[in-house]
């Protein structure tokens, strides 16, 4: 007696199961470009490199992958970045679905012309309704979602200038905070291919934006163009008791931006009542440009992070006395040289050594004749704070100053920048003793 197993297996195969196999397989063939992914230019092909695998996946073949609507996803993006409509896609799929019904009744002579005919009509409805809806409603959402970007924009505008706001939150539908954090951000713009920078950076600016939303919340206001800009996040708890606090700028939202944006984002941000906005928003502008002046690396900064590059940059007998300090040895590379990588080591005389190639030996003939030359005692407590606050007012009076030391970090190696950071630290607490 057979099991129902057996039984099972010796049942004859349903021929329409069979049929369907092979002409998945035929159609798999048919949208199958050559290539895994066809070059940028060749859109038909995409698409049908698209509907491959989901051919093969009604095919039943062994090893194809699942969830191939992920890769159509995936190109849909792609293709939104680059500027193609959402028509013209449509399109293409109905095209290369057609031609996949022509080869369907190729395949079966024994088709009714008359029903393919029918069948084929529906089809081209379906393509002409779809294109022409999905079109249309794209359209007007474009259309909405930019009379709400502009008028969100007017009113970071009137915020920043400090001008009357209240009728333009109203007819934006925005409710203005009590206070604010005011962040002024840095996009880098620079691209390896110079001939598509402009594109790149447009690409990484809609990126960005499109990012502000999860990391800062709805209810951030936004004013940026691909280099930059400014982002207000309010603070107050007008979204719920729960949510108070959730959406402000941290060092993990801006890393959300920096993912987004594919390169290192630079933010100061300060935080104050509405009204103080556009002092805020003039202060936090300028510690931003104070830290790419001087080189710093990307990531969030406070007033805190840059209170003494900040007051070492207003003008005073101070600054000035700090600027003249290293004059004595400024025109010779070596002995400068020595002095910023020796303080970027936290003084360590033996990986300065190793770093700029010389004997360690050499390191300390070298700070011997910057004590002597200088004055500049860098035995002392002393004498390295005062040389950190003189090199960095000599990056902030010279414009070329901070990029001579970014270079100088750069031949030794990028660790030269991680000791920046700490060292920046160790400044602030002994600045006091200048």
């Amino acid at each position: 007696m057979k099991t129902p197993q057996i039984a099972e297996s010796l049942r004859p195969a349903d021929p329409a199961d069979a049929d369907r196999r092979i002409f998945a397989t035929k159609l798999a063939e048919l949208f199958s470009s050559g290539t895994e992914w066809p070059g940028p230019g060749d859109f038909d092909d995409r698409v049908r490199a698209c509907l491959a695998p989901g051919a093969r996946a009604g095919s039943g073949s062994p090893g194809q992958p699942s969830g191939w609507l992920v890769g159509v996803a995936e190109a849909a993006a792609a293709w939104a970045r680059e500027g193609i409509g959402l028509d013209r896609v449509l399109l293409g799929y109905h095209e290369a679905i057609h031609d996949g019904l022509e080869l369907a009744v190729t395949e079966s002579p024994g088709v009714d012309a008359t029903a393919a005919g029918r069948v084929g009509l529906l089809l081209g409805l379906l393509r002409a309704v779809t294109v022409a809806a999905t079109s249309a409603y794209v359209e007007e959402y474009r259309f909405v979602a930019r009379q709400h970007q502009t008028a969100a924009q007017t009113l970071v505008a009137a915020l920043l200038s400090g001008h009357s706001r209240s009728m333009l939150a109203r007819r934006a539908g925005i409710a203005i905070a009590r206070a604010y954090q005011v962040v002024a951000l840095n996009i880098p713009t620079g691209t390896a291919e110079p001939r598509g920078a402009e594109a790149t950076a447009l690409r990484r600016l809609r990126r960005v934006q499109a990012a502000l939303a999860s990391a800062l919340g709805s209810r951030a206001l936004s004013l940026l163009t691909v280099g930059g800009g400014t982002v207000l996040v309010p603070l107050d708890d007008a979204a719920g008791p729960e949510l108070a606090g959730a959406f402000t700028m941290t060092t993990q939202a801006l890393a959300t931006l920096t993912e987004a944006a594919g390169a290192g984002l630079t933010a100061v941000v300060l935080s104050g009542p509405t009204e103080q906005i556009p002092d805020l928003a003039a202060r936090a502008h300028e510690l931003l440009e104070l830290a790419n002046g001087l080189g710093y690396p990307p990531g969030l900064y406070g007033i805190s992070d840059l209170a003494v590059e900040y007051q070492l940059s207003r003008p005073g007998p101070a600054r000035e006395h700090l600027a003249d300090l290293l004059a004595p040895i400024r025109g010779n590379p070596r002995l400068h040289g020595t002095l910023v990588m020796f303080l970027e080591t936290g003084l360590d005389r033996t990986e300065t050594a190793r770093r700029l190639g010389v004997h360690p030996n050499s390191i300390t003939h070298r700070l011997r004749r910057i004590h002597r030359l200088s004055g500049v005692d860098l035995g002392c407590p002393e004498g390295i704070a005062r040389a950190r606050a003189a090199l960095l007012v000599h990056g902030l009076v010279a414009p070329d100053a901070a990029a001579h030391e970014s270079d100088i970090r750069a031949r030794a190696g990028d660790s030269g920048a991680r000791e920046a950071v700490r060292n920046r630290e160790t400044m602030r607490d002994d600045a006091a003793i200048c």
